[in-house]
């Protein structure tokens, strides 16, 4: 099962209580990092998070509060005696800003490959992951573009030995059925993975938005989450007119987008530096939104 970790939860500039937004999730032990702003490597010395695990860094834009964080990290991840290729996935009118920020790093011992993506919905294959995992992409509307991504496991149904048996299957061919693949006995006969497996579980699906205006397209992008994590700047409703200018979210307005997109659960973040205590507004967003986590450093769940 995937396993989350909010890194941080603050916007604009680390605080001594507040790290700067980042996401880790991890599964069979790979992972996804999401955004990298300034001190993320020490939240995860703070958190107990292995860099080493880290197979794809995904970028939302490039406001130095999710960037600034990466050549320290890199820096870091070179001397966990990595080797293998790292894949940063960054919106495309950014890759240069990421490049930039790659050349204070000198020499890594591992290549980076920059995987620009284009400012419509894109989705993915993450096999450096897991080959169930799909990893999606769109654009949100800030200031300037930027990225929300939402991360799917798909998971096997369950394998049924005792049809398995019924059907005289040895059990070496029993990891491709539960694979997906059908074979081929030695009698010639076709074996369907449907034969030996039950009904179709449903995926894990965790939602990362940030940085935006509550717009319509969030709601079909993120709908039926697992868990979605969606920026709220401020909780005080007299601030909603200079968000909205500045693009950005109000703790109620991620509460909303959470109801309509069926959400199963609703961690806050991305939270500014000027609201010291978001916590002082669960009682009233519990009211629109029950299921609303007003998320601290470190928050974690097993999915």
């Amino acid at each position: 099962m995937p396993e989350i970790c909010l890194l941080g939860t603050g916007g604009m500039l680390p605080l001594k209580e507040r790290f700067l937004t980042s996401l880790f999730v991890e599964y069979n032990g790979k992972a996804v990092l999401i955004d990298c702003g300034e001190g993320t490597q020490v939240a995860f010395a703070k958190y107990e998070k292995k860099l080493s695990k880290i197979e794809t860094i995904l970028i939302t834009h490039g406001h130095a509060d999710h960037v600034t964080g990466l050549p320290g990290l890199l820096l870091s991840l070179g001397n966990c005696s990595r080797t293998d290729n790292l894949d940063i996935y960054v919106p495309e009118k950014w890759e240069s800003v990421i490049r930039s920020l790659l050349s204070v790093c000198g020499c890594l011992p591992f290549p980076v490959t920059l995987q620009p993506m284009p400012d419509y919905p894109v989705s993915w294959i993450a096999e450096k992951i897991d080959p169930m995992l799909e990893i999606s992409a769109m654009p949100l509307q800030h200031k300037v573009p930027c990225m929300g991504y939402s991360l799917t496991l798909r998971k096997k149904p369950e394998f049924l030995p005792q049809a398995a048996k019924e059907l005289n299957i040895p059990v070496q061919y029993w990891k491709q059925l539960h694979a997906g693949n059908k074979i081929l006995l030695p009698d010639g006969i076709e074996i369907l993975p449907e034969q030996v497996t039950g009904t179709p579980r449903k995926p894990v699906k965790i939602t990362y938005t940030t940085d935006t205006l509550p717009i319509p397209e969030i709601v079909d992008f993120a709908k039926d989450s697992d868990l979605l994590i969606c920026e709220g700047m401020y909780g005080d409703l007299s601030k909603k007119s200079s968000m909205n200018q500045k693009g950005h979210m109000l703790m109620q307005d991620a509460c909303e987008l959470a109801r309509k997109t069926n959400a199963e659960r609703l961690w806050l973040t991305h939270y500014s530096p000027a609201e010291k205590h978001p916590e002082q507004y669960q009682e009233i967003l519990t009211e629109l939104f029950p299921r609303v986590k007003i998320s601290q450093d470190g928050e974690f769940l097993k999915l």
